[in-house]
């Protein structure tokens, strides 16, 4: 007569442990996870006003126990939001050994001289956490490393044998924010990934930045989640080619521009419009706005000369020549000129008033123009006379005077058309790539980014090795970030909903909680758990996969919601059905799961769903 299912479930948890029933609970306590000794310090919710929506994602990481805030932009990391950043890790030192990357850890302090070096230590002294030693050494907080490994790599490399080489940690980063917001997504201390790679020529730099994308792609694909992958602007990291990998966010920051028809997908401080002659628009009259601003004068290039042979070992000591060259701004803060002093000339753009101007764009043109100018007036007036007009091609010259001046008597204006709209993108304009208009603009949350350095860092700290003919020359560099913690942030804040939190399965702080109730003994979980652990990873080819029984003395209903607060993919509930039946009750809230499964069943079931998750 064959065994039921409960007698066959009985022998295998028997023949598993093969040991008295006090055995198995002290393996319940020292071989299993249980929230019981697992401290998980989640919070009640508080009451909601009139018209307030449910936690956002940062909320509900404090509310679920995996942060607590020190201070502004600071957070410490408690057992659950440890166990997702060490996911996170996991995962990416996967990738990373698939590029052949070495990994490594270094100091959080920096030095001020490299900083100088590298022309960065001023243009980014506000958001710098500066400190100096008892014996008067100047050194940072570092929130990146491109210095500290260009001057390792410097010393340890010499030939281009030696290359191509790549080396990564994931370490913490500081910078001071002037305004912490959102949390994890923008804060003062924050854990990240960086990759360096360097290789003999851009030729394989670039091979390498390729295989790099791939590596990306490879790892945000692991993360079953919708990304967005974007051309990018440089900025103060420097080089000129570089992407962003963003997840899809009404409460991001950043907004992509993609056609949706084509591959065309940048950030939309790149984007650059091109104006359709054949779309029947070109005849369209649009209202004129006009924003105008000062295009200062180039910075003047200073010598500093050394006055004695001391100083001049101080300065090839500290910056490895005996002379200094400086740019010296014209700002009003810098120095006693006045502001027609300061500018060269004024820039007045028309532009369609139904639109919103793309400063990035009008800075291509013109790089010395200042946009943060807030009073515009003090400018045109100190430069009369001296003003640029730049048009949108959607604008005719006749809109560019004012309405009550006749222009064909007046003085022309000296107007000049752009070569690409002065716009920002919007829904369904014109693809400058496909032609289509089926633009489409998504705000998102940045959670990596890639960079081709080129020499920027190599060239002014020195960092040269001897190519096969034995001359110098300078290591082609990139820098490939993941922003480790930004990204426990932003899951949560895209996948969080009125119930709580809601994991991906890679991420989740554990896969699935167990939950007994009165219909159940403890003992009785603990052989569902221990069942279900080993036949999810025989059957899955050993799927990592990690459970947690919650055995606290609460009532179920605090348990339940304490579950999907916390966000686990599965919740397996040992309820009437176990009772009558031997069955237990599946949940995914992200699946909208919610049914009765035999034991027997429930491991085969686990991994059929975790293919969604």
């Amino acid at each position: 007569m064959p065994l039921s299912r409960s007698s066959r479930l009985k022998a295998w948890v028997d023949g598993l442990s093969r040991g008295s029933r006090k055995h198995r609970r002290a393996l319940h306590f020292h071989a299993r996870n249980t929230l019981s000794t697992f401290w998980a310090p989640t919070q009640s919710k508080k009451k909601l006003s009139t018209g307030d929506v449910h936690d956002d994602g940062h909320d509900l990481l404090v509310r679920a126990g995996f942060l607590r805030q020190a201070q502004p932009g600071v957070f410490h990391t408690l057992p659950l939001g440890l166990r997702v950043l060490n996911k996170v890790e996991a995962l990416i030192d996967k990738h990373m050994q698939t590029l052949g990357a070495s990994k490594l850890a270094l100091s959080s302090l920096s030095s001020q001289d490299l900083w100088e070096k590298s022309g960065r230590l001023h243009g980014r002294n506000p958001e710098l956490f500066q400190l100096t030693d008892r014996k008067g050494a100047k050194n940072l907080l570092a929130p990146t490393h491109e210095e500290e490994i260009t001057n390792i790599v410097r010393h340890a490399v010499q030939s281009y044998k030696d290359l191509p080489l790549r080396l990564y940690q994931v370490s913490r980063k500081y910078r001071d924010e002037a305004r912490p917001r959102q949390g994890l997504l923008r804060g003062r201390e924050f854990v990240m990934k960086d990759l360096y790679t360097f290789d003999l020529t851009e030729e394989h730099a670039m091979e390498t930045y390729s295989a790099v994308q791939k590596a990306y792609k490879a790892f945000f694909d692991d993360l079953n989640l919708p990304y967005l992958v974007a051309t990018a602007d440089s900025g103060n990291m420097g080089g000129n080619h570089s992407h962003e990998y963003h997840f899809a966010s009404q409460r991001g920051e950043d907004t992509i521009v993609k056609c949706s028809a084509c591959s065309m997908s940048v950030n939309q401080e790149l984007y650059v419009g091109k104006h359709d002659a054949t779309s029947g628009t070109l005849g369209v009259k649009h209202d004129v706005a006009v924003w105008a601003g000062p295009i200062l004068r180039k910075l003047e290039k200073k010598l500093i000369k050394p006055q004695s042979e001391q100083q001049a070992a101080q300065f090839e000591q500290t910056y490895g020549q005996t002379w200094l060259e400086y740019e010296e701004a014209y700002s009003p803060e810098a120095s006693k000129r006045t502001a027609g002093d300061q500018v060269e000339s004024v820039l007045k753009v028309y532009y369609p008033q139904d639109c919103e101007l793309n400063l990035h764009a009008i800075k291509r043109l013109y790089s010395n123009l200042d946009t943060s100018n807030v009073d515009p007036q003090k400018w045109l007036d100190a430069r009369q006379g001296h003003c640029i007009h730049l048009r949108d091609s959607r604008i005719s010259e006749s809109q560019c005077y004012p309405p009550d001046v006749d222009h064909s008597s007046s003085e022309p204006l000296r107007l000049t058309e752009a070569p690409f709209l002065l716009t920002k993108a919007r829904e369904n304009d014109t693809c400058p790539d496909c032609g289509a208009t089926t633009l489409r603009l998504h705000q998102a949350i940045e959670i990596g980014h890639t960079f081709h350095l080129g020499s920027r860092y190599s060239e002014p700290l020195g960092a040269t090795i001897k190519d096969a003919s034995n001359e110098p020359i300078a290591i082609e560099m990139g820098c490939h970030g993941v922003g480790v913690s930004r990204l426990m942030g932003a899951t949560a804040t895209m996948l969080a909903d009125a119930q709580g939190l809601n994991w991906p399965l890679v991420l989740a702080p554990f896969r699935m909680v167990l939950v007994g109730t009165g219909n159940s003994s403890v003992d009785e979980v603990v052989e569902v758990y221990d069942y279900v652990m080993h036949h999810v990873r025989n059957m899955s080819g050993n799927m990592d996969f990690d459970a947690v029984i919650d055995d606290r003395e609460r009532p179920l209903g605090w348990k339940l919601n304490d579950a999907d607060l916390i966000g686990y993919p599965f919740i397996v509930i040992l309820g009437k059905g176990w009772r009558d039946r031997k069955a237990v009750e599946l949940q995914s809230r992200r699946l909208g799961v919610k049914e009765e499964v035999g034991v027997e069943d429930l491991a085969q079931r686990i991994i059929s769903y975790s293919q969604k998750l």
